[in-house]
């Protein structure tokens, strides 16, 4: 048993975004401030999560008990060396993401900026808590607060593309939630019970072998927010939200959510002995083989570049729940260390289909020939985030899917082995033709009349910077993470988390 502190820092982490959503309000006719309290409260949560990782580090674990509900239904934080990793992950990125947003909404000048920051700031709260939840109701409280306060962002632009896609959005999430719900109850029915536990709190006797299969059903669908194929389409609908949203959906929150649950679900709840008994693990693993591939075939089809990074997204996503279902020691840590890594390498793509749509006003592929001469920072950072997502060095996504690779030989799967190289190849051919059409490609001559698409630079305005130092400082600590990826104490929370599931 880990050593326990309670602490306030959980609630201090916790209480720097939502009161920025409360001055955000306050200050909503005097933007400088406004945008200044993001900025300001974002770095002072970074600061305060990072601060735990020494202490957790030294094998404790902080908790912060908030209410009881009923013998063994509370809501509570409790920080642990995963939920650490997903914290540290959402909480960096909202820095970047909050100096992004100046730059893209300004330049774009777009309508209800107070509501966007206000509701941006209650989703990091959202995505920090169920990162130091303590157990499912906690868990499940802040899974549903998300969804909630993202939707105005996917609204954003409130035209008919926008309400369309959020009536998808809130049909898949909101009834998802109800599967999770159902699942919660039925833990805490079985088990008395709803706190993560290393190893699982549910066994073999328990419940009948058919009665744990069906708990895991609820669980997966409860896990939407996953975008595990069939459940995936909310996710390309949204792409018509701002970038700065997209890259919230993709790299920061949402789906990281969807996927950070679904792992604390197969190790923290069932456990790993219960679902290689169950063989849940192959079953999931079939699921996320499939959404893998599928995911990388539809990418191919796509000329809207934010709808290929989504389908990326979902077949990227798949190789978190992949590794879960490996059920070994290599191929959880692969998934764990894949949710920093990818978010840094998605968010570089998507930060950089955002400075593409707002210096040049490209939305297709087929129209990008030739920009990487114009915008050639924000091409060569998005060539680094797509050499990652294909798993090759010198990027972060080579060592997560190394260790899947690892994974997969531990686990005796080898079959999946085939999977990982040839979704990787897929990444290839996905990505590949982009850069080739931007770096080498000469541009086609534009239309004369009403042509929203027009030749810019990266150095036209000053305010361009604002959106080209961010997507510099994620492709680089894309990179960084290669080389070093202990940086932020990614590589030795990971261990320390590997070695209470598998010790």
């Amino acid at each position: 048993m880990n050593p326990v502190i309670h602490s306030v820092r959980p609630l201090l982490a916790l209480a720097f975004p939502f009161g920025c959503a409360l001055l955000i309000f306050f200050f909503r006719r005097r933007p400088n401030i406004r945008e200044g309290c993001t900025l300001i409260a974002a770095v002072a949560q970074f600061a305060v999560i990072i601060s735990m990782a020494p202490i957790i580090l030294e094998g404790k674990v902080i908790v912060s008990h908030i209410i009881t509900i009923a013998a063994g239904l509370e809501v509570g934080y409790r920080v642990d060396a995963f939920g650490l990793i997903f914290a540290i992950t959402s909480s960096f990125l909202w820095i970047l993401v909050s100096v992004y947003s100046i730059g893209y909404m300004r330049a774009l000048d777009e309508h209800a900026q107070t509501r966007y920051y206000f509701m941006f700031a209650l989703a990091i709260f959202s995505a920090v808590s169920i990162a130091f939840s303590a157990n499912l109701v906690t868990f499940y409280i802040f899974y549903e607060a998300l969804t909630l306060s993202t939707y105005w962002l996917v609204a954003h632009h409130e035209d008919e593309e926008a309400f369309a896609a959020t009536r998808k959005y809130l049909s898949y999430l909101l009834a998802s939630g109800w599967f999770l719900f159902a699942a919660v109850v039925m833990t805490y029915a079985l088990t008395g019970t709803t706190a993560f536990t290393e190893g699982g709190i549910l066994s073999r006797d328990t419940a009948s072998p058919g009665t744990l299969m069906l708990l895991f059903a609820l669980f997966a669908l409860g896990s939407m927010k996953a975008a595990w194929m069939p459940f995936h389409s909310w996710l390309p609908a949204a792409m018509v939200a701002p970038t700065p949203v997209s890259s919230l959906l993709h790299a920061v929150a949402v789906v990281k959510a969807g996927v950070f649950g679904f792992v604390r679900i197969v190790c923290y709840v069932f456990g790993v002995d219960l679902m290689q008994a169950l063989g849940l693990g192959l079953m999931l693993g079939a699921v996320a083989s499939f959404t893998m591939i599928v995911g990388s075939f539809f990418a191919i089809g796509e000329d809207n570049l934010k709808r290929r990074l989504a389908f990326s997204t979902i077949s990227q996503l798949a190789y978190i729940l992949f590794g879960a279902a490996l059920l070994s020691s290599y191929g959880v840590k692969g998934a764990m260390i894949h949710i920093p890594f990818h978010g840094f390498m998605k968010i570089t793509l998507f930060l950089c289909a955002g400075a593409v749509l707002v210096i040049t006003g490209k939305k297709k592929i087929s129209q990008m020939a030739g920009i990487g001469r114009r915008m050639p920072v924000t091409m060569v950072a998005f060539t680094i985030g797509a050499v990652g997502m294909a798993g090759a060095p010198p990027v972060a996504g080579f060592i997560s899917k190394w260790y899947l690779c690892l994974g997969t030989v531990q686990s005796g799967y080898l079959i999946f082995l085939v999977v990982i190289l040839t979704s990787s190849l897929l990444d290839v051919i996905y990505f590949f033709p982009i850069v080739k059409t931007a770096f080498f490609d000469k541009p086609a001559a534009l239309k004369e009349s009403n042509d929203s698409v027009r030749i810019g630079s990266e150095r036209e305005r000053p305010l361009y910077l604002f959106m080209v130092i961010p997507l510099t400082i994620t492709a680089i600590f894309s990179i960084v993470f290669c080389f070093f990826p202990g940086t932020f104490y990614i590589l030795d929370l990971a261990d320390l988390a590997i070695g209470g599931l598998f010790p």
